[in-house]
């Protein structure tokens, strides 16, 4: 859990900055975000943990001008994780900003506020109510998503799934079928708190 609740918190941060980066008037830094988004969503997440621990520490080692990097598993998963679901929610992000009426711009320009001001005050507030429901879907995905740092070691449901079932080849359906039940009742309330969020959102909006 503290895994899944720390990549978590880095993707959302991850996810606000790219996505404003992806609306950034600068040219090279739209171009930059691109690249990260686009490299983290058309590679698979478990090369991606495979680099994160096994080769970014030999790259690092094989460069004289790079530091020692040491990561643990933990760490490891963390950080491929989070940029993972970080580029995915950052285009949520983006087309939330860009999905809010034109006229609440115009309104804000109007009463002379800065960029910062409209972004911070205007637009945001009315963009993370449309975000909530897709960054509760990506929360779920992401909980799934945690099963698979077991493949570099660190011990969660599936490892120590796997470790009984190798010790009782016998019993190797119910420990599977005790997996689903476990990953599922873990996801119930995070699935229960997006509906709610999906209800809060279209709670006062009008339909068209």
């Amino acid at each position: 859990m503290l895994l899944l609740l720390t990549s978590a918190v880095l993707a959302f941060i991850i996810a606000v900055m790219a996505g404003l980066g992806r609306l950034a008037k600068s040219r090279w830094i739209r171009w930059t975000i691109r690249v990260y988004v686009e490299f983290f969503r058309g590679t698979s997440l478990v090369v991606q943990l495979f680099w994160v621990y096994y080769a970014l520490p030999m790259l690092a080692q094989a460069l004289p001008f790079l530091p020692p990097l040491n990561l643990s598993s933990f760490w490891a998963g963390v950080i491929a994780i989070s940029l993972n679901y970080g580029a995915y929610a950052s285009e949520t992000v983006r087309s939330c900003i860009l999905a809010v009426d034109r006229g609440q711009h115009e309104a804000a320009i109007a009463l002379n506020m800065t960029r910062f001001q409209r972004m911070r005050l205007i637009i945001l507030p009315q963009a993370v109510r449309m975000m909530l429901p897709d960054f509760g879907n990506n929360f779920i995905q992401m909980l799934k998503s945690t099963s698979l740092v077991s493949l570099i070691g660190l011990t969660d449901i599936t490892y120590a799934g796997m470790v009984f079932r190798n010790n009782h080849i016998d019993l190797g359906i119910l420990t599977f079928a005790m997996m689903l039940i476990f990953y599922f009742l873990l996801a119930l309330p995070f699935i229960w708190m997006t509906r709610r969020a999906e209800q809060s959102v279209s709670r006062g909006v009008a339909s068209r």
